[in-house]
């Protein structure tokens, strides 16, 4: 069955490669971006997801294009850091707004449609740094904590119209925003990993993929970890 399947921030990236992963499993895969281009094999909606308007508008677009929503995938997400007696108050309201409050506003503006369907998959994309903390990311951290508690709360309210939400935390992935991690901070982060090596954007999508399907239909409220054993037991 092809669904309607919309991945925020999915113009680079572990967004992209979760995109990439759904459409080849035969879904029709609309992506967001805010800057650039949009990637040609999808279809792309321009939004800034931290207005309410302009995600409306986005959501309305991909409707008229593909038919409503039928899996989320809250990936969109900045960071902003600094120490948090030089990090404004403007930085850490602008990451939580795109990490978190736009997060909830996409699921908030798809679920009614879900509902009537009585079928539906989101899924948060979070980190590992919401559980461990991270030294100039006191904004970034507590907007990837604050997805547990909207993952968890959302699962109890949807359960019952078939609905599954879930939240995936990725650790050290390859992707552009590691590489501004410095290199004493990945040394260690890397000997707590147990398999000792950093992640790709498919391991993470393939997870994505499997909690969007049928085979995860009693998957929900879960916290599913991608980080080789980085942060086990948190």
């Amino acid at each position: 069955m092809s669904r309607t399947v919309l991945v925020t921030g999915g113009n680079r990236g572990i967004g992209l490669e979760i995109a990439r992963v759904m459409a080849n499993s035969g879904d029709k895969v609309a992506v967001t971006y805010r800057n650039g281009e949009p990637p040609a094999e999808f279809f792309g909606v321009r939004c800034d997801v931290t207005d309410r308007d302009d995600t409306e508008r986005a959501l309305a677009e991909v409707a008229q294009q593909f038919g409503p929503v039928q899996v989320l995938v809250a990936n969109a997400g900045i960071t902003k850091d600094a120490l948090a007696p030089l990090m404004s108050e403007d930085a850490f309201r602008d990451v939580v707004e795109t990490n978190l409050v736009a997060a909830f506003r996409f699921a908030r503006l798809v679920a009614p449609e879900m509902v009537r369907a009585r079928w539906g998959r989101i899924v948060f994309m979070s980190s590992v740094m919401g559980f461990l903390g991270s030294p100039g990311q006191a904004n970034y951290a507590s907007s990837k904590a604050g997805l547990l508690g909207l993952t968890r709360s959302l699962a109890w309210e949807l359960g019952s119209r078939n609905i599954t939400v879930n939240m995936v935390t990725p650790g050290l992935i390859e992707t552009d925003m590691i590489k501004g991690v410095k290199e004493k901070r990945r040394e260690g982060l890397l000997a707590q990993t147990a398999l000792r090596r950093t992640g790709t954007p498919t391991e993470v999508a393939e997870v994505v993929r499997f909690l969007a399907s049928d085979a995860a239909s009693y998957v929900t409220g879960a916290s599913v970890p991608v980080g080789g054993g980085l942060a086990m037991g948190q």
